[in-house]
């Protein structure tokens, strides 16, 4: 297992401990790659048994993805984040999947419904999460690094992680890369991590914003803006575009047709919105709902707009 870490802190002892707990007769080994912490992550590493990898400097986490992965000695690796905390059968799904699909297969897991804190913002992007990311079990567009097992020959051939690249979202472009190259994804729902997002509204938005950019960028480069992939999915920018024709048709003072495609809306989204409603019941799907439909949009819709901007003007 190889674990990325910077300035975690807050996070890396309850991952480690939750690792280390694993129910598993599987052997394995944890690898922590630090990106030069500034903060008690490297002491508080120290106290658990595991590998440690410094880098000297910050310099992101694929460059820490890479360098764990070259310390790292087993045949097949499973990476999550330092904000991500395994269920005591994680370990075992992971090796048992890395065994069964061989080196051609990159294989995904996922997060739990119910994210490790249980604050509204928080819960609503773990349902989120999960439900796009496990909505193509045997093709989806990306594996992501937050579960991620893939054989060691694989990653190196494949270069591993890009380390000049966009500040998120490095996990697309390798899944991209290992997808021209001839490997295979599918997902294993068993594979879950609880992640700890401490999200308040502030924290929400702002991580809608920062990922609906820096995917443009990314997607306009690839000529694939409009594909349905993983949480970037066809319905999230149908949510994008309905929001915003449903103001327009109110600011024309047209609100039948203001209701109609709120209404339209509603049924294009509603696998994600029983989602809510399993997780939280009636009170939170209406809340998770309201909140996904009539406010989420905003950041993502202005993520997309000053990233199509950047990408034209060649900035990022």
């Amino acid at each position: 297992m190889v674990i990325p870490n910077h300035n975690g802190a807050a996070t890396i002892g309850l991952c480690l401990e939750a690792v280390l707990a694993s129910k598993t007769e599987v052997e394995f080994e944890v690898v922590v790659a630090d990106d030069g912490s500034r903060d008690d992550s490297v002491a508080i590493i120290r106290r658990y048994p595991c590998r440690l990898v410094e880098l000297p400097r910050q310099r992101g986490a694929s460059a820490a993805r890479n360098a764990g992965a070259a310390a790292a000695r087993g045949e097949v690796i499973l990476f999550i984040d330092a904000d991500c905390i395994v269920l005591p059968e994680t370990v075992t799904a992971a090796a048992m999947a890395g065994r069964r699909s061989g080196p051609e297969w990159i294989i995904g897991g996922t997060y739990t419904r119910l994210p490790y804190d249980r604050g509204f913002f928080s819960r609503f992007q773990s349902v989120f999460i999960h439900h796009f990311e496990t909505k193509r079990l045997e093709a989806p567009d990306y594996v992501a690094t937050h579960a991620m097992v893939i054989h060691a020959a694989t990653l190196h051939a494949a270069g591993g992680f890009p380390e000049k690249f966009l500040p998120i979202i490095e996990d697309v472009e390798f899944s991209h890369r290992l997808r021209r190259l001839g490997y295979g994804m599918r997902m294993d729902p068993a594979i879950l991590v609880r992640h700890l997002f401490n999200y308040d509204l502030r924290r929400s938005l702002k991580n809608a914003w920062r990922k609906s950019r820096y995917w443009t960028i990314y997607s306009l480069g690839c000529r694939d803006l409009l594909s349905d992939s993983g949480t970037a999915s066809h319905e999230l920018k149908i949510n994008v575009l309905a929001l915003a024709l449903a103001l327009t048709l109110l600011l024309a003072g047209l609100p039948l047709a203001f209701a109609l495609t709120i209404t339209a809306n509603l049924w294009v989204q509603r696998h994600l919105l029983a989602a809510f409603f399993q997780t939280g019941g009636l009170p939170f799907a209406l809340a998770a709902g309201a909140y996904y439909t009539l406010l989420y949009p905003l950041p993502v819709g202005l993520g997309g707009l000053v990233g199509a901007w950047q990408f034209y003007r060649g900035t990022r």
